[in-house]
């Protein structure tokens, strides 16, 4: 009796995954081999060796049933807005701006001529040292645009079925990365970033660049298979970009594809306005100050700027004021004071000691 009661309950989940399945946007294909996997599922209840199953194929539903296979974001076609975006978050870097800006300038003229082509981004790659912007710019691209943003780090990459997953015949298997950020992103078309290419583990180099080919070649990526998923996904929507601190270690092919940038390097002058209209308002609004608690007198941003001595990017410099706005933080929570001006005569007592 009880065998028939836990029977007649898991033909009632089994039904459940089919009509989930039923209710889905899945590709007609795909939906057809899954209800075979549903009625195997519906013999092994009936013949046993049935929770095994009954999970694995459960977990699979969940993944590709909230996959966005036809959701995409609508793009803010906006050069006013790009700008402004872009402006807001960075200094300088205007040829970096002018790719995006360029780019959105085609998608608007096919919009207003209502054609229909597919447009093929151009895949840009930000090559810089470390604290020049890379990655922040890739987050503004995507703002200005009105995408979701997808990071993908490959430091230390040493397994390139991180980035494809691995076939449901293990059973630990699981979708690789760009599956995964493709449903947090719950959008076909966001900006992934494919972070420090160029700092994959050695042994892994060559299978790495393999699937770096197929994403990144528009004529292969509308058909990008996951290992897990095992069906075809169009990433042809997707904006990507990459960053490499060099390009040495980037494999020939790859570069094809690439557009490289050169992020450069920042002077202190450059340095000082970063820090003043950029990292100095954001540092007061996390540490919950206000701008009349804190005031920095301009001839203190040269220590300010390069404590220790030259660096490229700025790091080190965002580190320094976020710095000086705890130690303000801690003085007025304290109750040693209600506001401090930084001076010539008292920036050492804010700055790192080394």
């Amino acid at each position: 009796m009880l065998s028939m009661e836990k029977n007649e309950l898991l033909e009632k989940e089994i039904e459940r995954l089919a009509q989930q399945v039923k209710t889905s946007s899945l590709p007609p294909e795909l939906s057809d081999s899954v209800f075979r996997n549903i009625e195997q599922l519906r013999l092994s209840n009936r013949i046993g060796d049935f929770l095994n199953n009954f999970h694995k194929v459960k977990s699979y539903i969940d993944w590709i049933i909230n996959l966005p296979w036809k959701k995409e974001t609508k793009d803010i076609l906006d050069l006013k807005h790009a700008q402004e975006v872009l402006d807001q978050h960075h200094y300088g870097l205007q040829e970096a701006k002018n790719r995006v800006l360029e780019y959105l300038s085609v998608l608007i003229l096919q919009e207003q001529r209502k054609e229909n082509r597919v447009i093929r981004a151009p895949i840009l790659c930000f090559v810089g040292l470390v604290g020049t912007g890379k990655t922040t710019i890739a987050s503004s691209i995507a703002e200005a645009m009105g995408r979701q943003f997808i990071r993908i780090p490959f430091g230390g990459l040493g397994d390139p079925l991180y980035l494809r997953g691995q076939s449901r015949v293990h059973d630990e298997a699981e979708p690789g990365q760009i599956i995964k950020g493709i449903r947090l992103a719950g959008a076909n078309n966001p900006v992934i970033l494919l972070d420090e290419i160029d700092r994959v583990a050695d042994e892994a180099l060559n299978a790495i660049m393999g699937v770096l080919v197929e994403l990144l070649d528009p004529e292969q990526n509308s058909r990008f298979t996951d290992y897990y998923i095992d069906y075809p996904f169009d990433l042809s929507s997707a904006l990507f970009i990459a960053t490499a601190n060099n390009t040495r270690r980037i494999a020939t092919a790859v570069l094809d594809r690439l557009e490289p940038i050169q992020m450069p390097s920042y002077n202190d002058d450059e340095k000082y306005i970063i820090g003043k209209k950029y990292l100095l308002p954001r540092a007061i609004e996390d540490t919950g100050l206000t701008n009349e608690e804190i005031k920095i007198d301009e001839d203190c941003w040269a220590s300010i700027v390069r404590p220790l001595g030259y660096d490229a990017g700025v790091r080190t410099l965002k580190r320094t004021i976020e710095g000086i706005c705890r130690k303000v933080a801690r003085l007025i929570v304290e109750g040693r004071a209600k506001n401090i001006r930084i001076s010539v005569s008292n920036v050492k007592d804010f700055l790192p000691q080394w």
